[in-house]
Formats: C-alpha cells, sequence, structure tokens
C-alpha cells in the first residue's frame, strides 16, 4: 500500500457514488475527516470538518474546508460521516457524538478498514443505532445507519461518552485518556529515555512529539537549569491533557505539526517521534523527518535525545545530520540515542 494511500476514506463514499444516499455537503458533518482524491471529487462547500490531528487539519485548511478541532455540540446535520479512531473506547465515543449530532431523521455513515476492527466497528454502532446497511470497498467496511431520532440505547451512549474522559495514570498525579499514545499507562520507550537522560539540561529545551506531557514534565522536575520548555504536539486531544499536566510556568504547549519544522532555538531536545501515519501504516520517514528538523532547530553544541525501536534505521539521517551520534542504550526492543551539534 502507497504511504500516503486511505482506503477508508476512498470506501466511506460509496453509498453516494452508488446513489442509496444523496450529497448535500451544507447539511453533512464529517467527524475525524481527512482530506484526500474521494473528498475531492466532490462539490464541499459548506461541509463542516472535525480533526484534531494537525497535519490532517491543516491538509483540509488548505483545501478550503470549513475545520475544527472539536465540532459544536449543538450543531445538527442530516448526514455524519465518520472515519472511526482505533482505539476502542474513543471509537465508541465517536458513534454516540456522531449519532448525537443528527437531525432527526439523519443517518450515519462510518468506513474502517477490516485490518483495523471493521467488524468491531459494525458491532458497537449498532448497539447504539440499531441495524446498519453493510457494503464494502477496498478491504473496508462501509456502514449506514437507519433514518435515527436519537440513540437506540440512549443510556449506553451515555456511559460510552463518559468514558472517554481524562483520567490519571497510577501514582504519577499526571492524567491522559483513551485514543492519546500510551493512554493508560507509562510508555516503556519514555521510560527508558528518561531513565538515561542527564540531570544538567540547561537553557531552552523542546519535546518533540510530546504527548500527554510525560517527557516534559519529567525533564522540568529533574532540571533546574532549564529555563524554558516547548512541548510540541500534533494531537489536540493530548496537547489539552498535556497542557493540564504542565503546570510548570517554565513550558508552553503548541499543538504544532513538527514535520512542517519549528522556527525556535534549543539548547537540548527531547524526543520519542511517532513512526506510524493516522490513515495506519509504518512510517519510518516521520521519524527521520523529526530528526531533521531536531538538527536544524539545535543551537550550536546542543544535543538530541533520542529513543526509538531499535530495528528503526535512523543512523544514516542521524551520521548525516550530526557530527557526534553514539548509542547511549539498548533494551528491551529500544536504544537511546545522543546526537550532538558542533
Amino acid at each position: 500500500m502507497r504511504a500516503d494511500a486511505d482506503p477508508a476514506l476512498d470506501a466511506l463514499f460509496l453509498p453516494f457514488d452508488d446513489g442509496r444516499l444523496g450529497w448535500v455537503a451544507a447539511r453533512t458533518a464529517f467527524l475525524h475527516a481527512r482530506d484526500g482524491a474521494a473528498l475531492r471529487m466532490r462539490d464541499t462547500a459548506g461541509l463542516v470538518c472535525q480533526q484534531g490531528f494537525k497535519p490532517a487539519f491543516d491538509a483540509l485548511q488548505r483545501g478550503g474546508l470549513d475545520v475544527d478541532a472539536s465540532l459544536d455540540d449543538a450543531r445538527r446535520f442530516d448526514t455524519v460521516l465518520l472515519l472511526p479512531p482505533r482505539q476502542r473506547i474513543e471509537a465508541r465515543a465517536a458513534f454516540a457524538r456522531a449519532i448525537a449530532s443528527l437531525a432527526p431523521g439523519g443517518r450515519v455513515v462510518v468506513a474502517a478498514r477490516n485490518d483495523e476492527g471493521a467488524r468491531s466497528a459494525q458491532s458497537d454502532l449498532e448497539c447504539l443505532a440499531g441495524p446498519v446497511a453493510v457494503s464494502s470497498k477496498h478491504k473496508c467496511r462501509v456502514m449506514v445507519t437507519a433514518p435515527l431520532d436519537g440513540a437506540v440505547d440512549g443510556e449506553l451512549a451515555t456511559r460510552w461518552r463518559d468514558a472517554d474522559v481524562p483520567l490519571e495514570i497510577a501514582g504519577t498525579g499526571l492524567h491522559s485518556r483513551p485514543g492519546v499514545f500510551a493512554w493508560d499507562r507509562i510508555d516503556p520507550a519514555s521510560q527508558l529515555l528518561v531513565d538515561h537522560l542527564p540531570r544538567d539540561l540547561r537553557g531552552t529545551v523542546a519535546d518533540l512529539g510530546a504527548g500527554w506531557g510525560f517527557l516534559s514534565h519529567t525533564v522540568l522536575a529533574s532540571n533546574s537549569g532549564v529555563i524554558r520548555l516547548d512541548a510540541y504536539e500534533a494531537d489536540h486531544r493530548a496537547v489539552d491533557l498535556a497542557r493540564q499536566n504542565l503546570r510548570d510556568p517554565r513550558a508552553t504547549v503548541h499543538w504544532h505539526d513538527v514535520t512542517a519544522g519549528i522556527d525556535a532555538r534549543f539548547d537540548a531536545i527531547v524526543c520519542n517521534p511517532p513512526f506510524h501515519a493516522q490513515a495506519g501504516g509504518a512510517r519510518v520517514d516521520i521519524g527521520r523527518r523529526f530528526i531533521e528538523v531536531a538538527r536544524d532547530a539545535l543551537n550550536p553544541r546542543g544535543r538530541l535525545w533520542l529513543v526509538a525501536n531499535r530495528h528503526l534505521a535512523y543512523e544514516d539521517v542521524l551520521g548525516a545530520k550530526f557530527p557526534s551520534v553514539r548509542i547511549v542504550a539498548q533494551a528491551h526492543g529500544f536504544k537511546i540515542i545522543e546526537a550532538a551539534r558542533t
């Protein structure tokens, strides 16, 4: 599959393309929206999009679409399109929100890849909406509800929405929520990085791909010489959590796509870079781009502290960008790398 392929997005519009449903963009909302050819081939004037992942948000916005990180709970639509997230608690809450966003008699249209839980998605949707019409395309399942006036099981819809809330990570005083990376635990790669970080970091520090703020929190707690820390994260839900978790006045959290580059300069950077695309599939190029951005954002003699899965081949780009690269530790399938500028 191409790195930029998005079969679920392509399949989502099957009910409109085959004539089962009429397309009226001005009365349609698209939750967890993504841009692509299947969307671009139709009139999008008036379409309301929700997307909290900054690269996808930026792509929709560049296309002139009406997009927000969240959806106004008061608005109602004849049709709600949904590409459900992969984490099941978050997905269930998304089903409940989609149904709650319908005008009386409206329909929800969902598409999910077969290898990413399409069968479970159908089962969960039917718990709230009753039987759905199902079709297949591009190894995806497309589900269309009957006309609805609220959820068939309103109590269950409330429970599922209420389950998608910030929760404390046991023993830390920090909070995360379903769907955010490592939402219910300390990520072992980040913990390994924390275990090997120096305790003499000073000046300005950045955390690239900060998630809900564990690395940033630890850096601030362990390094009194840090005068400012900027945490960059693309997931809007994680940004909200990081702002809650990082109460230190030295910290600023940015909703930002690191692959687009950053303008500020830093004395040190910590990073546990992502290596999967939003639509699924390994994307080692994302981690490589994080390394390039880190190099450009470091001050002279600045240091990058990076954790990665041991099998990910980052050494070539590190060697090309940094004059000094060393593997600090390898354990539990991860590697800790320090790279320094001259």
